[in-house]
């Protein structure tokens, strides 16, 4: 097993340092906008009725599609990120899965724009427009609110001991590795059923499936090495809001918004109640990442 996890443990920090390398960020960049620039071309194409896209000329029959197209890259490379941050720190993780909803969130409102069509009669927008607010006002909350979380958020380590604490983490990025290979295979076959069916399933509700049962890992792995009830309940109530995320991103329209927004109150609370029972942590113990 040691063996296993310094390998793992090796390929992680060759995938994390390149991942976070001013190159990929320049790359990750210059790959969005050249994906947005010809989205938009293809849309004008097609509206001329220049091209035939086959299963994808009716999406690129509007403009503002390529708004979507851009805004789902870049939700994948959000996803990509969560991943290299898991086994950083679990509320770390937990806060950028917030954030990867409020990102959804905001792309289900373009996903709305790109509906209205080109008329703007309010008759045939209202609801469409409805939706447009009521995302806005969803990703603005969980914007706001995981902004006080990582205000008020503070990090333990898991035990003293630190041959126990290092193999937790090597443990977790082991766990993070295996996310990875999900990932991929989640990718594979949205990227097939794309182009054999002309229809992208965007399965971000299977990857936090996926997150549901690693985080179910990490608290079972903890118990490896404390028994302490407060960070137990933590990490088991992270894996509670990652359900509540699954459960957001399957309700319906509305619904799903008042799920999310909710569940990061729930973090919000979790947060506070927790920071009050670390005052009497000795402040030496305290870490940043764990």
């Amino acid at each position: 097993m040691d063996k296993l996890l310094q390998y793992t443990d090796s390929y992680f920090f060759r995938l994390k340092n390149f991942w976070e390398s001013p190159l990929n960020h320049k790359l990750i960049s210059s790959v969005l906008v050249f994906t947005f620039v010809v989205s938009v071309t293809l849309s004008f194409f097609v509206i001329e009725g220049w091209v035939q896209l086959g299963h994808f000329t009716s999406y690129f029959k509007n403009p503002f599609f390529a708004v979507e197209v851009a805004f789902t890259l870049l939700l994948i490379a959000e996803l990509f990120s969560l991943i290299i941050v898991l086994p950083r720190s679990v509320a770390k993780s937990v806060g950028k899965q917030f954030e990867l909803l409020s990102l959804i969130f905001l792309r289900n409102g373009f996903k709305e724009f790109s509906h209205i069509g080109n008329d703007y009669l309010w008759k045939d927008i209202e609801a469409k427009v409805e939706g447009m607010m009521m995302y806005a006002i969803g990703a603005l909350g969980i914007f706001a609110i995981m902004g006080f979380v990582y205000k008020f958020q503070k990090h333990i380590k898991l035990t003293d001991i630190e041959k126990d604490q290092a193999k937790f983490v090597s443990m977790k990025r082991l766990l993070a590795i295996l996310l990875l290979a999900g990932f991929l295979a989640i990718g594979l076959t949205d990227v097939y059923t794309l182009i054999t069916d002309g229809v992208y399933h965007h399965s971000f509700h299977l990857f936090y499936s996926l997150l549901i049962f690693s985080d179910i890992i990490i608290v079972l792995i903890a118990l490896r090495y404390t028994l302490n009830y407060y960070k137990i309940f933590r990490y088991s109530s992270f894996v509670l809001a990652t359900i509540l995320i699954r459960i957001a991103l399957s309700a319906e329209a509305h619904y799903n918004v008042a799920i999310g927004v909710a569940s990061a109150l729930f973090v919000l609370l979790l947060t506070i109640a927790y920071n009050y029972f670390l005052r009497d942590v000795p402040q030496r113990k305290l870490e940043k990442d764990h």
